[in-house]
């Protein structure tokens, strides 16, 4: 006996419901970790010493502009986050760009958004402020508590230059 055609309609739909319903699921799951390893990330970097704070735009602008930066100099930003301070830099001033920052999360964030910009000349790494050489950098930016600007302290009289500009968002840098 054949099957009527509603019912082979019906069966599809049945099928397709519960497709859709697995994806859904899916989908939903995918979120939920995405979630988890975004906060999970946030709290790793707040343990590290330096909650991620983004910088405001038209702030980060001004303050470069004042930084006099130059193209070609090698400018290393600590605790880079999104890269945003860093990525103007490169586009506007043509710096060669290095972050660094604990997070891969927003290092791979920073990445994605110097790849979008279709920015050469720019790097994030995943790794502690404190175990990165300093020493060939023109100029050093900082946007960092002031606990942990007063532990690099010592870091900077050893491994940069004299004539190395260092410039420390929000925070001074007391003793130096």
């Amino acid at each position: 006996p054949t099957i009527p055609k509603f019912l082979c309609y019906h069966n599809r739909m049945i099928v397709f419901r519960a497709a859709l319903q697995l994806l859904l699921i899916f989908l939903e799951l995918i979120f939920s970790a995405s979630i988890a390893i975004y906060a999970v990330s946030m709290l790793y970097s707040q343990l590290k010493g330096a909650p991620y704070v983004p910088s405001n735009q038209k702030e980060t602008e001004e303050l470069l502009k004042l930084a006099g930066l130059k193209p070609k100099q090698l400018m290393i930003e600590l605790g880079s986050g999104d890269g945003r301070v860093l990525r103007t830099a490169v586009k506007n001033f043509g710096v060669v760009g290095i972050g660094i920052d604990v997070n891969p999360v927003l290092n791979w964030w920073a990445r994605y958004l110097a790849k979008r910009q279709k920015l050469s000349n720019i790097n994030f790494i995943s790794k502690n402020i404190f175990d990165f050489d300093l020493s060939k950098a023109d100029v050093i930016y900082l946007f960092l508590m002031p606990e942990l600007i007063e532990k690099l302290e010592n870091k900077f009289n050893k491994e940069i230059k004299p004539k190395t500009q260092v410039i420390s968002h929000g925070f001074e840098i007391k003793y130096w």
